[in-house]
Formats: C-alpha cells, sequence, structure tokens
C-alpha cells in the first residue's frame, strides 16, 4: 500500500508532477502478482475521480486500487454507528459517493439529530455549518475527521490539510475530541487490509510521512517504508521513538525498484 502526494506524486495546484519511477514501481508490483493500493487522505472526490487526473499525469492507477477516508470512515460507521446518519462537512462530490455507497447524509433540516458528523474536505465553509456542526456535537454526534495532520506535501510547499483545521474549530468549540477515520487510524488499516486481500502484517505500508503513513503500518503491525520525498524528509530517524520509526528509508520512490 502507497501514499500518493510526496511519494509518487508532487502536486502544484491541480498539476501532478510525478516522482521518477513511480509508474515503473506500480507496473513491477502488479508484475509480481502482489495487489497494491493507494491510500490518500485526499476526501474531496470519489476514488476514481482522484485516480483519473493520476492517470493523465502517467500514474498508471485505476479507481478501485485508491482508497480515502470515504473509503474508511464507511467502515468505521458500520462498525460503530451502524445504519446511522451524518452529518457532512464536505463537497458535493463527496456527498454523492458517500450516498451511492448506502450512506445516510442527513439533509440540513435533519443534521441536529445526526450521529456523526464527518469533516472530509470542504472547499467553502461558513460559520452557519459550524455552528450546526457545533450544536450536533454537543447533541451527542461523534466528531470524525479524515485527517488531522496539519499538512501534507505539495510541489511548492506543504498542502494545509482544510479538514484538520475545520476539525480542530469544532473540538475547540466543543470540547470533543477528533476521531481520524483516514491516516493513521484502525479503520484505515481494515480497509487497506480489506482491499488488499491479506492482514496488514502480511503487508508493506509505503508513504513520506512518519505522523500520517508509517504510523497507519505501525497501527496494524504492517511493515512500513518512509520515502524521503515529503514531508519527512528531513526527519532523523534515530532520534524518533522507537515505535514511530519506518522498517526502512529511502529516498526516493525509484530505489524500491531493486527491491521488488
Amino acid at each position: 500500500m502507497l501514499d500518493i502526494d510526496g511519494t509518487l506524486v508532487h502536486r502544484s495546484g491541480k498539476t501532478f508532477l510525478l516522482e521518477p519511477g513511480a509508474p515503473e514501481v506500480l507496473e513491477k508490483i502488479r508484475a509480481s502478482g502482489r495487489p497494491l493500493a493507494l491510500f490518500t487522505n485526499g476526501s474531496h472526490a470519489a476514488p476514481e475521480a482522484i485516480a483519473a487526473p493520476l492517470r493523465e499525469a502517467g500514474l498508471p492507477v485505476d479507481g478501485y486500487e485508491v482508497l480515502t477516508p470515504l473509503c474508511s470512515f464507511q467502515r468505521w460507521l458500520a462498525r460503530h454507528r451502524p445504519g446511522g446518519s451524518v452529518m457532512l462537512i464536505g463537497t458535493e462530490a463527496a456527498r454523492a459517493y458517500l450516498e451511492r455507497s448506502g450512506v445516510r447524509v442527513a439533509a440540513t433540516e435533519d443534521e441536529a439529530h445526526a450521529d456523526a458528523v464527518f469533516v472530509a474536505w470542504p472547499d467553502t465553509l461558513g460559520f452557519e455549518t459550524l455552528e450546526r456542526a457545533a450544536r450536533a456535537i454537543t447533541s451527542g454526534a461523534r466528531l470524525l475527521t479524515g485527517s488531522y495532520v496539519r499538512a501534507y506535501a505539495g510541489a511548492d510547499g506543504p498542502i494545509f490539510s482544510r479538514g484538520a483545521m475545520t476539525a480542530a474549530a469544532l473540538a475547540k468549540a466543543t470540547g470533543a475530541r477528533p476521531i481520524v477515520v483516514g491516516k493513521p487510524s484502525r479503520a484505515g488499516v481494515e480497509t487497506y487490509s480489506e482491499r488488499l486481500g491479506a492482514p496488514p502484517e502480511a503487508l508493506v505500508v509505503i508513504g513520506d510521512d512518519v505522523n500520517m503513513d508509517i504510523a497507519l503500518g505501525r497501527i496494524g503491525g504492517s511493515r512500513t517504508i518512509l520515502v524521503r520525498t515529503g514531508m519527512s524528509g528531513t526527519v532523523a530517524l534515530d532520534r524518533l521513538p522507537e515505535r514511530k520509526r519506518p522498517d526502512a528509508a529511502v529516498d526516493a520512490v525509484a530505489e524500491l525498484l531493486d527491491w521488488l
């Protein structure tokens, strides 16, 4: 399982810049007969809509191979609030995808009675929405977020997480502790394990962020490889607690070709 931004590509606006060797790594994994998945914390669109521009940029990836917090959120909901309704703070594309997947996304007039408030990636956000979400949370809804890390790697510097900023505002207003359902989370582990058809301890998680990708793999007991082209490129691994260290590190994803 591989991360996308900072590992396979860097994003500059709507343009994806491929890391050297990224397409070849995916093709070599497939040629070996092993399944693969790409897990991004981007939750603005359906998996296929995320895969399409990556293919246009030259990264050979199918929509089924892409996982996002919109996928792992459904696993959390099925386990903890089966059949429950959710107030979504996110895009219309995210709403449409969740509704197609069978999630009960609450209409505005029903949000006060939602079982969960899920912060995905909002394209626009106003105080009225925040206040409705805060009231739902104080009435008993769980506060969920796809990501609670501050940023992810972009071609022009860190891309700050709108989801984390929004969830932090709601946490401050309500005193609730956000539950992460993307990377890193137990729901994320269960989602990539199911998609790859193997227990997490038989899988490898590859990414650029020790607090997101490596932490996800560590939760599930997967092997982990840090790629130093993104958020944690300059981290001194020997200064990290052992529980946070990757099993291995490479300077760029192309180095994996010799390992496959």
